[in-house]
């Protein structure tokens, strides 16, 4: 008799154990949309989906004008150089001979004006709208000049 008094013990305690541990599983998983529990460990959807970087290409601060026109030196490292230097955007770096030869050949009027009017992905005036034709021209000869 002792011995089936022993097993009757073991088995109710193994209920209650089962229970409980039953009742702390379920009990979260019924909360789940009702606003006490939120599902996926408490993380927002969205900020787990966003980029890891995100590019934007900024335009160097203009150079404070004195009233007099820039040189074409002047103009490429404030406004072109963002671009040509480093090939952004799909911009002919400075310097490559092979990348500026069939551009130098439709002639420097054909690339001021591509300057002036914006091409491809390049805005018009390289985006600095308050340059001049003067400076735009002045900015196109001395790329040209790198390029030769």
């Amino acid at each position: 008799m002792a011995q089936q008094q022993y097993s009757s013990r073991a088995i109710l305690m193994i209920t209650i154990v089962i229970a409980i541990i039953l009742i702390v599983v379920i009990w979260p998983l019924s909360m789940i949309g009702k606003g006490s529990v939120k599902a996926g460990g408490g993380d927002d959807a969205d900020a787990r989906i966003q980029p890891v970087a995100k590019l934007e290409l900024a335009k160097a601060a203009p150079a404070k004008s004195d009233g007099k026109p820039r040189d074409g030196a002047t103009v490429y490292n404030s406004v072109c150089m963002a671009c040509h230097a480093s090939g952004a955007a799909g911009a002919p770096k400075a310097g490559d001979k092979a990348a500026w030869a069939p551009r130098i050949a439709t002639g420097m009027p054909a690339l001021i004006k591509s300057a002036t009017n914006g091409k491809n992905a390049m805005p018009a005036k390289g985006g600095a709208a308050d340059l001049t034709d003067a400076e735009i021209k002045a900015a196109v000869e001395h790329l040209v000049g790198l390029s030769k």
